[in-house]
């Protein structure tokens, strides 16, 4: 049994554009939208588990992510979706020093875990990164998936039917 997914966000729910934090040059990736609709459909938490390290180099405010996340819910919400909760790691070793929550490290993880009463054995993540494959393997989740690009909504659902 699943109950939850955690999806990187650059890359895997959104084209990847470097340090993303402008709606206008948000995109969603094919079938992000869906894939999400899938989960809250089946009463699987849908999070979302991303390094920001935009926020210690000063491109950008935690309050610019938190806003794009609000639009993320608010154009989720469009077709009937939601994310359950967003997660993200501001740092960078070299401008604010190490932490336990940037990927590969499973801080974020194991933070939504225990927020949610989630088991890891229960939960699996989509990411397009080693690090994201390192940091589920690091909170012992039940799988980490590699999404190589496509569409997302297809490799959710394909990971479903082979499991």
């Amino acid at each position: 049994m699943i109950r939850a997914i955690f999806f990187d966000r650059d890359g895997v729910l959104n084209e990847e554009v470097g340090y993303l934090y402008e709606i206008e040059k948000f995109k969603w990736i094919d079938g992000a939208r869906e894939a999400i609709k899938f989960c809250n459909e089946r009463g699987i938490l849908a999070v979302i588990v991303t390094n920001q390290s935009g926020i210690a180099r000063g491109f950008y405010t935690a309050q610019n992510v938190d806003a794009l996340h609000d639009f993320m819910q608010k154009n989720l919400a469009e077709v009937g979706a939601h994310i359950d909760g967003f997660y993200y790691c501001p740092h960078h070793p070299d401008f604010s020093g190490e932490c336990g929550c940037r990927k590969p490290k499973p801080g974020l993880i194991l933070r939504a875990c225990d927020d949610f009463k989630i088991n890891p054995a229960e939960a699996i993540l989509f990411g397009d990164s080693k690090r994201d494959i390192e940091a589920a393997q690091a909170a012992n989740l039940r799988a980490g998936i590699f999404f190589k690009g496509g569409n997302l909504f297809d490799a959710v659902k394909n990971f479903f039917e082979e499991d």
